[in-house]
Formats: C-alpha cells, sequence, structure tokens
C-alpha cells in the first residue's frame, strides 16, 4: 500500500539525545548507589522513563525518594541539556521538507513525556511541523509496545499500514513493527551492528542518505 503519512520518533531521530539521558541516569542513579555505565544505559534506549525506573529500582532497590520523583529527576535534568545545548540531527530538517514535499502527512510519536517533546520543538524550532504530536506517557505501556504508533495513526486517521515510522532504538523499530508499519531505522553508530535492525525495512546511517529512490522502494 502507498503510504501517506510518516511518524517520526524524537530522540535519537531529531535529535542526539541519548548521551543526555545516559548523563542525567547515570548522575540521578549514581545519588542512589546505583552506579551504571553508559553500557548500561544503552540497553535499555528507547525505553519509557517509568520502566528505566522501575527496572533499575527492582535490580537495587533504594530507600528514600519515590519512583515518580526519581522519573521526574530524570526528565528535567535532560530537559536542561536539551535546552543548553540540543541540536538537530543531520538531515532532519531536509527529510521533513522531503516528505512534506510528496504531501505526506506527519507525526511525532516519543516515548518521551510533554514536557521533554515541548522542550526539543521549541530549542529545534520545529513547532508545527508535525499535524499529531503524541507521547507514550498515555499509553499503559511504552515501546517495544506498538500502543504509541496505534494511536498516533488513529489520531492521523491512517490505516497503521499506510504509515512509515522512523526510528533509531530497537525497542523502537519493535513498535513499529508491531504496529503494522513500515520502519526506517537511523541507529546510532554505537548499536548500528545489532543484527536486531533487520526486523527495519531500510536501515540508514543518517538522515542525509534519504534520497526518492529509496523512498520508492519502500513507500510503494
Amino acid at each position: 500500500m502507498p503510504a501517506e503519512a510518516v511518524i517520526f520518533d524524537m530522540d535519537g531521530v531529531l535529535l542526539d539525545s541519548e548521551p543526555y539521558w545516559q548523563d542525567a541516569e547515570i548522575e540521578v542513579f549514581g545519588r542512589l548507589g546505583l552506579h551504571l555505565t553508559r553500557e548500561d544505559c544503552r540497553r535499555t534506549m528507547g525505553m519509557r522513563v517509568d520502566q528505566v525506573v522501575a527496572l533499575r529500582h527492582a535490580q537495587h532497590p533504594w530507600a528514600g525518594p519515590s519512583l515518580p520523583e526519581v522519573e521526574e529527576a530524570i526528565v528535567g535534568r535532560v530537559v536542561e541539556l536539551v535546552r543548553e545545548r540540543g541540536e538537530a540531527l543531520p538531515g532532519v530538517v531536509g527529510a521533513l521538507d522531503f516528505f512534506e514535499g510528496r504531501r505526506l502527512r506527519l507525526a511525532l510519536a516519543s516515548s518521551s513525556s510533554y514536557v521533554l517533546i515541548q522542550a526539543v520543538l521549541d530549542r529545534l524550532g520545529l513547532g508545527g511541523r508535525f499535524e499529531v504530536v503524541y507521547s507514550a506517557e498515555e499509553e499503559p505501556c511504552g515501546k517495544p509496545d506498538p500502543g504509541v504508533y496505534l494511536t498516533t495513526a488513529a489520531k492521523l486517521g491512517v490505516d497503521p499500514g499506510r504509515c512509515v515510522a522512523i526510528e533509531d532504538s530497537l525497542a523502537g523499530v519493535r513498535a513499529a513493527k508491531a504496529a503494522g508499519m513500515r520502519c526506517v531505522a537511523v541507529p546510532d553508530r554505537a548499536v548500528a551492528g545489532d543484527p536486531g535492525y533487520r526486523e527495519a525495512d531500510l536501515v540508514l546511517g543518517s538522515l542525509l542518505e534519504l534520497d526518492p529512490g529509496t523512498w520508492a522502494a519502500l513507500a510503494g
């Protein structure tokens, strides 16, 4: 079926926020006695922050702040870092223009909370580029559950089979595929060799590699 809509993930697709998440998690969990490495953080990439906090609490229960308070501290720190130095990844604006030029509808579906989504859109000057902006914080489960993608497609009024998702994480790729969408993966170099990315319909080194030929082959 020809594509009618493109749904972007945010973290790792619009901007390289993964280092900010790692910094925030290492800092906040470190104060609770859980000393994480960047590799530890990469293993939860793409998961909703409440799921990450629950996982870490199960691994290393702490006394003191509640799980929601820890979530708030992590998100707050990431927001600070985005506002200080967030930059769009190469090819983002060009990709948005590319899809708009083909009259495709655009949406954003993120595991991040609305407060962080708004901070990113403001910092990158992308407010108004997406017809639908939706956070998995409204879903019972985060990625790899397909709920965030299915709800975003429903808000667009487009069949999931006519949507293409753009993702960077394995959790996101699996969520998009479980929703019945085609998926373009743009993984971080640190994880690009993971065989799990073969589940995506197309893997790019960056959005700069998007061109009419590859899009025509993918989108029908």
